[in-house]
């Protein structure tokens, strides 16, 4: 993917490399580590951030290879600026056990069935309810943010074995999911191995 970088973003992400020193990082989880401070402007994300390399290897040629990407809700899907994705949260219906977002990710995953970018940056409940599922994900970034439920959502998920992007804190949100996908979308397929 061809992407003309705008001086701002040149100058950001200079200040932040001024700022913290991430060239210890593998290429890919640099990548990922560096779009997610630049999002939310945080460097305790260089700390909080949980990931392999190799996983992350793996989803980026899932992702180059055009494996579908699902996100939890529409905000997730507008900040993954050069990919279509799929939301079904407005087609979600709450019952009892089942809130919409849950719901949401169920209707997705009979869409798209396995082998998907799973990106959940809002509801707990969504990260909860795709780890019921026998999705065989190629990567979950499972960054959904707020005190109730996001920190275990985000353990729960570590704990699965499945290839995971997550943080340890309460903290995440859309900006930093969305973030996370276009690290590995915007990282060349020829230069996977090497620091940007």
């Amino acid at each position: 993917m061809n992407r003309v970088i705008h001086p701002i973003e040149e100058e950001s992400y200079r200040r932040l490399r001024a700022r913290l020193d991430t060239s210890h990082f593998p290429p890919l989880t640099r990548a990922v580590v560096e779009r997610v401070i630049h999002s939310a402007a945080d460097l305790e994300y260089a700390d909080d951030l949980v990931m392999d390399e190799g996983e992350l290897e793996k989803a980026h040629v899932a992702l180059h290879a055009g494996a579908p990407v699902v996100v939890d809700v529409e905000m997730v899907g507008a900040g993954i600026t050069r990919r279509e994705t799929v939301c079904r949260l407005k087609d979600g219906v709450a019952g009892p056990g089942l809130t919409r977002s849950a719901h949401g990710i169920r209707l997705a995953y009979e869409q798209v069935g396995p082998g998907a970018l799973w990106v959940i940056g809002n509801a707990p409940t969504a990260l909860e309810e795709l780890l019921t599922l026998d999705a065989a994900p190629a990567l979950v970034i499972g960054l959904p943010v707020g005190f109730v439920g996001a920190v275990e959502s985000k353990a729960a998920l570590r704990m699965s074995g499945l290839p995971a992007v997550s943080n340890v804190s309460e903290k995440g949100g859309s900006a930093v999911a969305s973030a996370a996908l276009n690290a590995l979308l915007y990282h060349p397929v020829s230069q996977s191995k090497e620091t940007l």
